[in-house]
């Protein structure tokens, strides 16, 4: 009887302990999961804010008064929603360098419509763009960890 109570103690202790694993894991899972469309959306953000900045360059340098007002608008829109999947970033990662990078990138994005000519816009683009690409090459390496991370 003490054999059969014991056995019945052990197999419970195993089975509460792989039910918890499981449950750490598929926890992890969803995690990871929330992240990966987390920094999916902020970087489709970045990406359709820096192109209407682009525009609405262009329309303010083109002189086109009423498409220059429209973009204008949109991009204070696009800027909402960046800022939007930033804060998903924000709550959802527990690395800081992912996060600073983040913040880092939107205010280089912000940065394309200030720029005095085409090379300068031409440079900020390619900064916003590299920036963008490195966001999501970190936090690539961010998703790519176990779950439990």
């Amino acid at each position: 009887m003490l054999g059969t109570l014991l056995g019945a103690g052990l197999t419970h202790s195993f089975q509460r302990r792989a039910t918890e694993r499981t449950e750490r894991f598929t926890r992890g899972e969803k995690l990871r999961q929330e992240r990966i469309d987390a920094y999916i959306a902020y970087a489709g953000a970045l990406v359709n804010y820096r192109r209407i900045l682009v525009d609405r360059w262009f329309s303010r340098a083109e002189n086109r008064h009423e498409e220059s007002e429209e973009s204008r608008f949109r991009s204070y829109e696009m800027r909402s929603e960046a800022q939007e999947a930033l804060f998903r970033v924000q709550l959802l990662s527990n690395d800081e360098e992912l996060v600073r990078l983040a913040r880092d990138t939107l205010d280089h994005v912000a940065d394309v419509h200030r720029a005095a000519d085409r090379d300068a816009l031409a440079e900020r683009r390619r900064v916003s763009r590299e920036a963008i690409n490195s966001f999501v090459a970190a936090a690539k390496r961010h998703v790519g960890q176990s779950p439990a991370g």
